[in-house]
């Protein structure tokens, strides 16, 4: 059964596709970086009201802000889905034993986190934030853990990867059942219809992709007016794109392998000069101790770690699953740090959640300062870490 698991394991780590998601995201995650740092300070600097005006530009009667958010993330939501597909058909997700510890560890890090700000703003204006401390950055926690380098283990490399995939999965359901107010039922249904269609076609063995673009865009059309958060197409759009054997000439490889570069240096990027565009209150102190403030902080900060060990040790006593021999339960506290680390997901939930500009724009910097403090202890605390286990191999 270990030799096994290893060979899946090498089989895995040694895919053009994973290598090159592991590297988008650790290059994407520092581009990510250094958009949020300039558009901070152009929302702070003498150009800010131009900056901010830039975002809520008009087009077809939205912002640019609307398209980016509602439209471009679609692409994102796409290739999410496109990369837990692959997880579940053929990677570490196709065993549910060797799956069992990110599926428990993603559930105890979105359970935990939402249940700390629950219990700060249950019953008030901001009680529909509860998912925004749930969700994890792929891109900013997979950045985080390269700058270790060649010291982490392959094994917490693959498990950080299954439970941010799993994680937005998770905050995909959240925004779908509790973020949707008013369905408009026959734009659903015509959505979901044409999804059929393209699952369809796929029993059918059609492979051209254009096909499945062309009713993907219908079909966000109308879900973009069905109520139901439009980015949703885009992981719908994903499992009836045909994956074949998964090998480079599939369908879904190709359109994945086409979306890794342009998500990971255009869309996210875009995405973050636009939502990190946040006029910094010059009464930080009054920010910070707002309930909603201290829930996501709590729940980034605390719940993450607390939640992702709490779930995985639970899972591994009762026998449900193991931990990797090349991992300690100090390295799942480290990645659970990294957990913590919400931005992307957690700033879009943010935006659903909420429609007082005030209180979109403090959860903002809040999740931005939270994220940093969380990468911060993650990176520190696994430097340490693995540091210790270096020592321990060489002095064997």
């Amino acid at each position: 059964m270990k030799v096994k698991i290893e060979k899946a394991i090498k089989k895995i780590y040694n895919s053009d596709l994973f290598n090159e998601f592991f590297n988008n995201e650790k290059s994407s995650g520092l581009v990510l970086i250094g958009c949020t740092i300039f558009s901070l300070f152009m929302a702070n600097s003498f150009f800010g009201q131009q900056y901010l005006q830039t975002w809520h530009m008009k087009f077809w009667g939205e912002s640019l802000e609307y398209w980016i958010n509602d439209g471009l993330m679609t692409l994102f939501f796409l290739l999410i889905g496109l990369e837990l597909k692959r997880e579940v058909l053929e990677g570490e997700l196709s065993n549910l034993k060797d799956a069992m510890l990110p599926i428990f560890a993603a559930l105890g890090g979105m359970l935990i986190p939402a249940g700390l700000y629950l219990l700060l703003n249950y019953g008030t204006k901001a009680q529909a934030g509860a998912g925004i401390p749930m969700a994890t950055d792929i891109a900013f926690a997979l950045g985080v853990l390269s700058l270790l380098g060649s010291r982490v283990p392959l094994s917490l490399k693959i498990f950080l990867t299954a439970l941010a995939v799993i994680d937005d999965l998770g905050a995909i359901l959240v925004i779908a059942i509790f973020y949707t107010d008013t369905i408009l039922w026959t734009n659903l249904f015509i959505a979901l219809g044409i999804m059929v269609a393209l699952f369809i076609l796929n029993k059918m063995k059609v492979r051209n992709l254009i096909t499945y673009l062309i009713g993907g865009v219908i079909m966000w059309w109308f879900m973009l007016h069905s109520g139901i958060h439009a980015t949703i197409t885009g992981v719908l759009l994903a499992f009836v794109i045909p994956f074949g054997n998964g090998d480079k000439k599939s369908t879904s490889s190709i359109l994945e392998h086409f979306l890794h570069k342009p998500i990971g240096f255009i869309i996210l990027p875009i995405f973050a000069l636009a939502n990190t565009a946040i006029v910094i209150s010059s009464n930080i102190g009054e920010t910070i101790s707002q309930h909603y403030s201290i829930g996501i902080a709590l729940g980034l900060i605390v719940g993450k770690p607390l939640g992702i060990y709490l779930f995985s040790f639970l899972a591994v006593s009762a026998g449900i699953c193991k931990l990797p021999n090349d991992l300690t339960w100090k390295t799942i506290i480290g990645v659970g740090f990294l957990g913590g680390i919400g931005f992307t997901m957690s700033i879009f939930i943010t935006l659903l959640a909420f429609d007082d500009k005030t209180l979109i724009s403090n959860a903002k910097f809040i999740i931005l300062l939270s994220s940093l403090i969380a990468g911060l202890i993650g990176f520190l605390f696994l430097k340490n870490t693995l540091k210790e286990v270096t020592d321990e191999k060489n002095n064997e």
